[in-house]
């Protein structure tokens, strides 16, 4: 009885994180839909004053691409300042930067970290709106429009736009699984919006109102979500802008998505331990729900519950024999594993069954999260951001 027990919880746990969440928010925007108007957006005389912050180390590789990108978007000139925050670069990053009177470059030759920059960036912030982008991240041209037009609610203080893998028709294992990855949690900040408020921010491309910004610690290793959670412990909804684009292609190699995926782990378990206020239900109601369900359940229970789900399966069917429903339940889950491998063994193969590679990132992922949390307690990881290589 206990290891049954055992086993319908753990499973419970990985279904509710990953199905029964989305279904509960689906639920809950259809009567949202039915019963609620649409939010208010922001008329096109009175776009705000916008600054795009780009904090970057080492990015010569992505400059040119990245200025004219950003000088091609669609908001008025006169209302949108670009300033580069320039971190200690050891590459061509500041030259080429120069050539472009246009951009406001701030520039500072010891290398301090990524939230040193951004906390540096924001004291020449002189807008009701800062947007923030990585230098590898391409935005569409209605991006800031998007972004600004939500900021008409004053309820909202933070925004997020829709982060996009570059995809091909072929793909291989680590663009595929990224790309689907992305295009699920996409749905969830879609249902998570329009229920309230999106759990956090993507650091490709958020905004926020400036005067809600506050610096934060310099060892602070997930600033996207750091920040936009602390604004909504503020009050403040975060929304989700779908058409607001931020485009940059996978990780190079799927142990550099594997680095990426623990560090974000051990951010994540950072933020834990010091937004503990968002665990309080009696004082963030909702917010917390979605906070435990979204985050805190895959950073701590999910990814043990895998392996444990297995074995304790593999208990049941040995002690109770061989059919049965937790036969079935055993020989699914072997066949999750067996693709997972699969997808190891041919990640380098470009295919176009993207979806065959959907159990090898999912169990990558959640081997990342393993790591990064013994990483986390032991203390052993740099608070400086580390670039993961990309296509």
């Amino acid at each position: 009885m206990i290891l049954i027990a055992l086993f319908w919880f753990f499973f419970g746990m990985i279904l509710y994180a990953y199905l029964g969440y989305t279904l509960i928010l689906l639920v809950i925007a259809g009567f949202n839909r039915l019963f609620h108007k649409q939010g208010k957006q922001m008329q096109e005389n009175l776009l705000p004053e916008v600054t795009l912050l780009v904090p970057a180390y080492n990015e010569a590789r992505f400059v040119i691409r990245k200025v004219n990108n950003t000088l091609e978007l669609d908001y008025p000139r006169e209302k949108l300042k670009i300033i580069w925050i320039i971190d200690g670069t050891t590459d061509d990053t500041y030259d080429l930067l120069c050539r472009y009177p246009e951009i406001m470059v701030m520039h500072e030759r010891e290398r301090r970290g990524k939230i040193h920059a951004m906390n540096r960036g924001m004291k020449a912030v002189n807008s009701p709106i800062v947007v923030f982008t990585d230098a590898n991240t391409m935005l569409n041209k209605d991006a800031i429009r998007e972004i600004a037009k939500l900021f008409a609610d004053k309820k909202t203080g933070c925004v997020t736009g829709e982060k996009r893998i570059s995809e091909s028709e072929l793909q291989k294992a680590v663009d595929a699984g990224e790309g689907l990855y992305w295009r699920y949690e996409s749905l969830i900040k879609r249902l998570e919006s329009e229920t309230g408020s999106v759990m956090g921010a993507v650091g490709e491309i958020f905004a926020i109102r400036t005067e809600l910004y506050h610096e934060i610690k310099e060892d602070t290793l997930l600033d996207d979500f750091t920040i936009s959670l602390m604004i909504a412990q503020q009050g403040y909804q975060i929304k989700y802008a779908p058409h607001a684009i931020g485009t940059e292609t996978a990780s190079f190699s799927i142990s550099e998505e594997i680095k990426r995926k623990i560090r974000i782990a051990i951010g994540g378990l950072q933020t834990l331990t010091r937004l503990t206020g968002l665990l309080n239900p009696f004082r963030n109601g909702f917010l917390t729900f979605k906070y435990i369900s979204h985050k805190v359940l895959r950073w701590t229970v999910v990814p043990f519950a895998f392996p444990l789900v297995f074995l304790l399966n593999l208990g049941i069917v040995l002690t109770q024999g061989s059919s049965g429903l937790y036969t079935v339940v055993f020989l699914f889950q072997c066949i999750f594993y067996i693709l997972a491998f699969a997808g190891r063994l041919l990640h380098n193969v470009r295919i176009k069954f993207k979806a065959l590679f959907a159990p090898y990132y999912l169990f990558v992922m959640n081997y990342a999260i393993i790591v990064g949390f013994f990483r986390f307690f032991k203390g052993n990881y740099s608070v400086k951001w580390q670039k993961v290589r990309r296509i």
